[in-house]
């Protein structure tokens, strides 16, 4: 059996048995609440494994081994920076934004405020964070299939990211958050099988010392010592002290953005109450640590057993490197035969990867859209909870059409950076809005607005002057040159931007309700009313 055919069938065999969950999950949404949040049913051990799965994303699967391989102890910040904001995470928002929401982000910002000016930018926000993540994992998509069925044609890449688009509208559509929540898990189960197997097989090599394998990847990248120091991504001589500024950017970005990430926010309505939240994040942190320091040894690996010039000749960002590599250990240990089984084993991963994490962020967005957007602003809370829902599935369907053209046209980037982008937005608009909610007193609806459109706009506009979208040879527009923000990474300038524009709204607005934030308050440290809608 060929390499082409095997993934196909371990593929085939993944997706018959997601859509038998998503199916039967169907059939166990009722209401709402079912559609949104999985009937709050989830145990935290359930719930942090499915965080796990929303969260390691073909970015972290395919962008930071990529990106390790090629760039050396620069690209394993990325991991450290993903790991460290699950703290901010678990110690500012998770229980407390469980306590205080229903279904969305915008449930929490709504409660003292102006509901619709509210739940209108907390929409338009959630969606745009959700695109750019949606971004990265349909990048990914077209360049695993390129690796593994041979397809070199930009048409070829174009028709996965299609197919991947239509199958995450799927398990949206039919299943809602209970079949996402469980596509997620066996995801989880999945990764953290397939990374770990790679890894030991990678160590068993060299003997179990990291030293040697350090020590081979740096002389097969072809740049020494150079590829174990910093600076050879950000802060090198040519960029010079901008390059050193867009690494601090970057770890702004990751360290702050988890917290406002709309698909992971909705995890902590799943589960019944509050003590399950901060389980869930435990169980959360402790797989995604793991899977993280696996990443290390996934990208030097590459880097010394593939070699960068090979990764880059197959995919110029990196993204194949993971494959590359589950070929070449299997070649090493177990002969062709063997490399073929395991590659096979690690695209269907990698594919499994992609496809759950697209699902919870087409939820995210489409719920964000029907509850906050139609129903409280277009319908004024005029509407019942099937229509609610048949509206969520509707725009599920619009989502998806504009990730996988947009995904069509971000072809070559790194999954990894489109992914950092996410963060910088979700970091800069979302993450002001709910500290400022959730811990001050004085904040209002022109302080909320203020938040979310200063911090989303200044990052947009940054990026789009960025050499992300053109002046350089791996910008979106390469031939293009309108690049006058040197920093390709935002959120220095746009997250500080994001809590002043909130601050300064709120200050120069004179509405405030102490009633409100008193009762607010309450419920976020005890989770009453959250324990009221549970038993309602």
């Amino acid at each position: 059996m060929s390499q082409q055919t095997l993934s196909t069938v371990l593929f085939l065999i993944f997706v018959a048995a997601t859509l038998g969950i998503t199916l039967w999950a169907s059939r166990n949404t009722k209401d709402a609440t079912d559609f949104y949040a999985g009937g709050r049913s989830f145990s935290g051990v359930q719930n942090g494994l499915a965080i796990g799965g929303d969260y390691m994303s073909a970015a972290s699967f395919l962008g930071i081994a990529g990106i390790i391989a090629l760039s050396g102890y620069d690209g394993f910040l990325y991991s450290i920076g993903f790991l460290v904001a699950w703290l901010v995470a678990l110690l500012l928002v998770a229980e407390l934004m469980r306590n205080s929401g229903k279904f969305t982000m915008a449930d929490v910002l709504a409660f003292r405020m102006s509901p619709r000016p509210v739940r209108t930018a907390a929409g338009v926000s959630t969606i745009t964070v959700s695109i750019f993540y949606l971004l990265a994992q349909m990048v990914g998509a077209g360049a695993l299939v390129g690796l593994l069925l041979g397809v070199t044609s930009p048409t070829g890449k174009a028709l996965t990211i299609v197919g991947v688009g239509l199958l995450m509208i799927v398990y949206v559509v039919v299943g809602g958050m209970k079949g996402t929540t469980w596509v997620q898990i066996v995801k989880a189960v999945l990764l953290m099988g397939g990374a770990a197997l790679i890894t030991l097989l990678v160590l068993g090599k060299y003997g179990f010392n990291l030293s040697s394998l350090l020590g081979e990847a740096a002389a097969k990248s072809g740049k020494g010592e150079q590829f174990l120091i910093p600076g050879l991504k950000y802060g090198t001589a040519a960029q010079g002290i901008a390059g050193k500024i867009d690494l601090i950017s970057l770890g702004l970005a990751l360290v702050l953005g988890t917290a406002g990430l709309p698909h992971i926010l909705i995890r902590f309505y799943t589960v019944p109450t509050a003590k399950e939240a901060r389980k869930s994040v435990l169980w959360g942190i402790g797989i995604i640590g793991v899977f993280y320091l696996l990443t290390l040894v996934l990208g030097f690996g590459a880097a010394a057993l593939v070699g960068g010039q090979t990764i880059a000749a197959q995919d110029k960002a990196g993204n194949t490197a993971a494959p590359q590599l589950a070929k070449a250990i299997g070649d090493a240990i177990f002969g062709s035969v063997g490399g073929t089984i395991l590659l096979a084993i690690i695209a269907a991963v990698a594919f499994a990867t992609i496809l759950a994490v697209v699902a919870g962020l087409t939820l995210a967005s489409s719920s964000s859209f029907a509850h906050d957007l139609y129903a409280h602003v277009f319908k004024r809370g005029d509407v019942t909870e099937r229509e609610e829902v048949t509206v969520a599935r509707i725009s599920a369907f619009v989502i998806g059409a504009v990730a996988i053209g947009l995904g069509i046209l971000a072809q070559g980037q790194n999954v990894a950076f489109l992914v950092a982008l996410a963060f910088a937005i979700a970091a800069s608009a979302n993450l002001p809005a709910i500290l400022y909610s959730l811990f001050w007193r004085r904040f209002n609806t022109a302080g909320a607005v203020s938040a979310i459109y200063g911090g989303l706009l200044s990052a947009l506009i940054l990026v789009i002057f960025s050499p992300v979208v053109s002046g350089s040879a791996t910008s979106l527009f390469p031939d293009a040159h309108f690049a006058w923000f040197p920093l390709s990474n935002p959120g220095i300038v746009s997250i500080p931007l994001g809590f002043l524009a909130g601050f300064l709204g709120a200050r120069l607005s004179k509405e405030y309700n102490p009633a409100k934030y008193a009762e607010i308050e309450v419920r976020s440290l005890t989770g009453i009313g959250a324990e009221k809608a549970v038993q309602h």
